[in-house]
């Protein structure tokens, strides 16, 4: 025999349950689809565009170091490093600027 007492939990399972449903049968529509691969073609767009632009960064960054005396060429190739020698640079340029804390404020007078 089955128990049919009304429980609090009972109506919020059945308004799960109507929701859930709904929502499978939206999904299951072609314009859901659509949007989904919508979605997903502007994502791959965005990050191709991001990645492209950090590529065209670095590069202009790398040629600014090799034309500058004096500077580090191993930092051209910073992608590189390990994660231990990226905390070591980073812990010199912390010293480097402690010790010359005008320097990096753009205080070189041409």
């Amino acid at each position: 025999m089955e128990n049919a007492r009304p429980t609090a939990r009972a109506p919020l399972r059945e308004r799960f349950r109507r929701f859930a449903h709904a929502t499978a049968d939206r999904v299951g529509e072609p314009w859901a689809f659509f949007l989904a691969v919508l979605m997903v073609v502007s994502v791959f767009l965005i990050q191709n565009t991001q990645n492209r632009d950090a590529k065209a960064l670095h590069l202009k960054l790398d040629e600014l170091i090799r034309a500058l005396e004096g500077a580090r060429n191993k930092l051209v190739a910073l992608e590189e490093m390990t994660d231990d020698e990226l905390a070591e640079l980073q812990e010199q340029f912390k010293r480097l600027h402690e010790r010359h804390p005008g320097e990096s404020q753009g205080s070189r007078a041409a």
